[in-house]
């Protein structure tokens, strides 16, 4: 399997080296060269496989000859092996036709887990191989932080440093990131917006001669690797529920655009999906291309559903290769208008055939603690608020009769807890490895949203560690 950036201008790779670059130097996004294809005896042959099996099944073609495939199985399978439910992503009914995938039971509580401790494993088995060392830098809007934190903190060829919005996570995100005492990991606070933080990451590597000093690797979902581990939980619920003989339609509430992404990947690859849902907060520039073709930035509004306070969603430009036939040239130029006047000029064809598949939805602070209490009242079902927004955004758009949707739950309730309590009373409870979290002492630097100071504290880190 070989891999090309969206924008045309970078090396060709292969599975490891995409991998380790994560974002191309051309400024895009690595995709596969052509899409691997399953047929429905394929995917009926997955039928029953315990879920790391299935996943390594699904992911091999993507990492073609870089793992031997019993390699690849037996990292799925240490990957997965701590998970805290036997099925890994168990499907729990909340309405007729209706189901919530829970992602949730990895070492951090939130959907990140499901790549990233495989990342964090895929990493160490191409870093022994070439006897290299990386420096991951990565950004987070509350959950994809600590998931690469839990995956990477200890690693011997591993330095990480995640930058986060001061004071715009949840408690209990923010704490899971800065209370791990690794000497290889390096939290930073940046003064602004996740947006921010991502454009710092950007910068980063695009500054070629520290891109290179440092040797930059990636985490979040720009690294194509992490798109690949996320492609088997929709695989496993459409087996679950009757694929590939029967349509399903997921609803994914999302701010990067990696989760619903990866459904759409599993489309492409020929699982038969009806319908993609995609739920919005008040961030909602998502919702608005998909209502009327508007791609218009604007400010970042905190919300009761932090991970998806974002208004650049950097894995859209994946799509939009799609969307315009895979085009480098006419990306990169729709890349760089968005970037200097803050519009994107989608086609109006593309963005109709873009409509056939996706439906957005947005929902405000108001009505995601409503949308919470309704759960918790008709089903019994406590959903966090980004799974809430994905819930309200499948009731409002149905599919068709006799087509299952599943709600992408992206995160523990106990991530949470303030919304939680105001929308139900109830104030949910850690599980016992976490009890004491907020009693541990935290470690992390505020920074400007200034490129200089910024590399200057991931300096420090890799030096400390070299």
């Amino acid at each position: 399997m070989r891999y090309v950036s969206t924008r045309g201008k970078a090396p060709v790779r292969d599975f490891a080296g995409v991998l380790l670059a994560g974002l191309a130097e051309d400024g895009g996004l690595y995709v596969p060269e052509s899409w691997p294809h399953f047929s429905p005896a394929d995917w009926r042959a997955m039928r029953g496989l315990p879920y790391h099996a299935l996943a390594a099944r699904v992911i091999q073609p993507f990492v073609g000859d870089a793992i031997p495939f019993a390699t690849l199985a037996t990292l799925c399978r240490d990957a997965y092996a701590g998970f805290g439910h036997p099925a890994v992503v168990p499907l729990v009914q909340i309405d007729t036709g209706l189901f919530v995938q829970e992602l949730f039971y990895g070492p951090t509580l939130s959907f990140k887990d499901m790549a990233l401790q495989l990342l964090g494993r895929l990493f160490d088995y191409v870093l022994a191989a070439r006897n290299a060392r990386v420096t991951i830098v990565g950004a987070t809007s509350g959950d994809t932080g600590s998931a690469a934190i839990e995956a990477c903190a200890g690693r011997d060829r591993i330095d990480i440093a995640i930058l986060h919005p001061h004071d715009r996570t949840s408690e209990v995100q923010r704490r899971q990131m800065t209370t791990v005492t690794a000497p290889n990991v390096a939290n930073i606070a940046i003064e602004g917006t996740f947006d921010d933080c991502q454009d710092l990451v950007k910068a980063m590597f695009a500054d070629t001669p520290f891109r290179q000093e440092m040797q930059l690797a990636a985490v979040n979902s720009i690294n194509w690797a992490r798109i690949a581990a996320q492609v088997p939980y929709y695989v496993a619920a459409s087996l679950a529920l009757g694929g590939p003989d029967r349509e399903i339609a997921f609803s994914v509430p999302t701010g990067n655009f990696g989760n619903v992404f990866a459904a759409w990947a599993a489309r492409r690859m020929g699982l038969p999906v009806a319908r993609l849902i995609v739920g919005s907060n008040r961030n909602d520039i998502l919702a608005r291309f998909l209502a009327s073709n508007d791609m218009s930035i604007a400010s970042v509004e905190p919300s009761l559903s932090p991970s998806m306070d974002i208004q650049v969603s950097s894995n859209f430009e994946r799509l939009l290769f799609e969307l315009l036939e895979r085009d480098a040239g006419a990306t990169a130029a729709a890349m760089a208008a968005f970037r200097r006047t803050g519009k994107m000029t989608v086609p109006e064809a593309a963005w109709h055939r873009c409509r056939t598949l996706f439906h957005g939805f947005r929902l405000d602070d108001p009505g995601t603690v409503a949308e919470i209490a309704r759960l918790r009242e008709t089903s019994g079902y406590l959903a966090d608020p980004h799974t809430a927004i994905g819930a309200a955004a499948a009731s409002a758009n149905p599919p068709a009769h006799g087509v299952p949707a599943i709600v992408m739950a992206t995160a523990h309730p106990a991530k949470f807890p303030d919304a939680i309590e105001r929308a139900t009373g109830l104030h949910p409870a850690l599980p016992p490895r976490l009890a004491d979290l907020f009693d541990r002492p935290e470690r992390f630097t505020v920074l400007p949203n200034d490129i200089a100071a910024v590399e200057t504290q991931v300096r420090a880190l890799a030096r400390r560690n070299a």
